[in-house]
């Protein structure tokens, strides 16, 4: 499962670049696939969208400083 944990926070990386990006100066990485409509940019989204489900599911068995608090934040 650290494989797919490695996956995940690598879209989740893009993701944050992709919002810090759009926030920054209007430019989102979608628009390197054709834009939000494209087939392509639509998977990533999606892909970005359920890593973060993912991390959101497992955080405190992965997170080794969570984990030392005892799972509270």
């Amino acid at each position: 499962m650290k494989y797919l944990h490695k996956v995940t926070f690598l879209l989740l990386v893009i993701g944050g670049l992709n919002w810090l990006l759009w926030g920054a100066i209007g430019w989102e990485v979608g628009q390197l696939f054709g834009g939000m409509d494209a087939v392509v940019s639509r998977v990533i989204y999606v892909l970005v969208g359920l890593s973060a489900l993912y991390e959101l599911a497992t955080h405190f068995k992965n997170c080794k400083d969570c984990e030392s608090k005892g799972g509270a934040m």
